[in-house]
């Protein structure tokens, strides 16, 4: 990966609507090399996609809370349990295995505190083997994830 690499990727996470033209014009390409260039990218799974970012108000999802969250076992059919009911709910932005205490990380948005509440209790509450669950609630967002 070169510069010019690197500058298509960073156009590319600032808009990904960008046409091929306005692309390799900002880079300072031709759109062939530059298109060519891209599709590399894109099969060599450096660029995984391209996404919308939606405003979580709009729609009723902007009560935002990140969780800690250890397990009482580390065994198989506790962790395969755990991660695979919480990557199905829609709530959940994002779920990472964390090394060391909390076991997991979990942010989750909904549309406010009682919305949060129920996800709490009918939904992560009711997988087996939880064994502590500490909240955190947003105050303010100073670098949103890109």
């Amino acid at each position: 990966m070169d510069a010019i690499d690197r500058a298509i990727i960073a156009e590319l996470e600032r808009d990904g609507r960008l046409t091929n033209v306005e692309l390799a014009q900002r880079v300072g390409l031709t759109t062939g090399p530059c298109l060519r260039r891209v599709q590399r990218l894109e099969a060599d799974g450096v660029i995984r996609g391209y996404r919308a970012v939606i405003d979580p108000v709009s729609v009723g999802r902007s009560f935002e809370v990140l969780i800690d969250l250890s397990l009482e076992a580390q065994d198989a059919e506790t962790v395969e349990r755990f991660e695979t009911t919480l990557s199905q709910a829609d709530e959940v932005l994002e779920l990472r295995r964390l090394f060391g205490s909390p076991d997991y990380f979990v942010r989750v948005a909904v549309a406010d505190l009682a919305a949060y509440e129920t996800f709490l209790s009918q939904r992560v509450m009711t997988i087996p083997r939880i064994r502590n669950v500490t909240s955190h609630f947003t105050m303010k967002t100073v670098k949103p994830v890109r």
